[in-house]
């Protein structure tokens, strides 16, 4: 899978009344820059009122994504590989960047070994931090589907 961050700059009605411009960054699963740009756009436009715009996107080097509908913040996990050459029989080490859905980091954690109970790799989790990403936006075959068949029903 191919993630994107994208940033979308909009203005935002604040608690205490004033319109205040923010950047927030989404995550989308797409084929290319030009891709990305269109989904967030159409998943964007049913939530915000007004003009928004796509101030950045980025390649976003992300190996699995670990979703919990619990939870309500996204944890950037490094989590390092363990292999043995099988010739020196030197431990080697491989860094691997996860996204995991949660509401805390000791949720994030959980989920995160839940997720890799099957696999057979040793591991350990270096590093974990909240990042700012609102929401991630996966791809649908089904959305797809049901919009192509919308269309043809309107003809």
């Amino acid at each position: 899978m191919n993630w994107f961050e994208c940033k979308v700059s909009y203005e935002k009605m604040m608690e205490n009344g004033v319109q205040k411009r923010i950047t927030e960054p989404y995550l989308v699963d797409a084929l290319s820059f030009t891709e990305a740009e269109a989904r967030i756009i159409e998943e964007l436009k049913p939530y915000i009122s007004g003009e928004f715009l796509v101030a950045d996107i980025k390649r976003a080097k992300i190996a699995e994504i670990f979703f919990n509908e619990n939870g309500d913040r996204y944890y950037n996990m490094k989590v390092m590989f363990i292999t043995l050459d099988e010739k020196s029989g030197a431990e080697k080490r491989r860094a691997s960047k996860m996204l995991v859905q949660a509401s805390d980091i000791k949720e994030a954690i959980e989920v995160l070994e839940k997720g890799m109970k099957g696999t057979m790799s040793d591991y350990d989790i270096a590093a974990v931090s909240e990042t700012m990403i609102m929401d991630v936006f996966r791809f649908s075959a089904d959305k797809i589907e049901y919009e192509n068949s919308a269309e043809s029903s309107e003809d």
